[in-house]
């Protein structure tokens, strides 16, 4: 390596070459990546995202960006809330924008078909193509460990909100017991990759993702990053005993 380094999987890369891998395993699984969600957690994910649509508590009129919202599941939950806010109380269709880096995911969403309030676009979580103090709120779900540089997304998602903004990030952290640790690396390590070689034929991506997993800070370590990024009232929620973990912040 001649310049900084990132993480990829368990293997350490030159910071400019993560983003092209990062997009090849996206590319690869983008048509079957939320039919393997549900065989990778029996479903489970579904709680933990609608929980944190839920958090979220989206109303009619604001702005809200999905960041690495790859193929739409969490802004369509964002729009349906906000549309029964709005049937309930009034006011102006939510703005919901979905910026994804992977142009594959992107379009694996939009084939699914949109909703009024959702904007989709390919961008960068590093660079985002939206003005300063402009989103009520920003959301990142399962995606930030994929980025190559954590911290200056999160500034970036710093930028982009308004005084008070919401921040919330739900993403697989550290199970809070050491039992349920080894149990779920016994699982992860045997049966994820298994998973992908057999319904998406592709063992690779899915031992970078379960990877991935390992090498993200566990929830206090990322809960400074956030702070140390500019947010305040952070804190986060532990699901399925720490297998996931919504962090939540305000931009005050």
């Amino acid at each position: 390596m001649t310049g900084p380094s990132a993480t990829f999987g368990f293997r350490d890369v030159d910071a400019a070459e993560k983003p092209g891998l990062v997009r090849g395993v996206f590319d690869r699984v983008a048509g079957r990546y939320d039919l393997m969600n549900d065989l990778m957690s029996a479903g489970v994910h579904r709680l933990w995202k609608d929980a944190t649509a839920a958090r979220l508590n989206p109303q009619p009129g604001e702005t809200i960006i999905d960041c690495a919202g790859g193929t739409g599941d969490m802004a369509r939950r964002f729009a349906r809330l906000a549309r029964r806010a709005q049937l309930r109380r009034g006011g102006a269709d939510a703005k919901i924008f979905v910026i994804d880096y992977n142009a594959e995911m992107v379009a694996a969403g939009r084939e699914r078909g949109g909703m009024p309030e959702i904007t989709w676009s390919v961008g960068d979580a590093q660079r985002l193509p939206l003005p300063d103090a402009s989103a009520d709120a920003y959301v990142i779900s399962f995606g930030i460990r994929n980025v190559t540089d954590i911290p200056g997304a999160l500034r970036e998602a710093r930028r982009v909100l308004k005084p008070g903004g919401r921040f919330l990030c739900l993403e697989f952290s550290r199970p809070v017991t050491e039992a349920l640790r080894k149990a779920y690396d016994a699982y992860s390590f045997a049966v994820i990759p298994e998973i992908g070689a057999r319904v998406v034929g592709d063992r690779a991506s899915y031992q970078y993702l379960v990877e991935s997993i390992r090498r993200f800070p566990d929830q206090a370590t990322f809960a400074r990053m956030i702070t140390e990024a500019g947010f305040s009232q952070t804190s986060w929620t532990n699901f399925t005993a720490g297998v996931a973990a919504l962090h939540t912040a305000r931009a005050l």
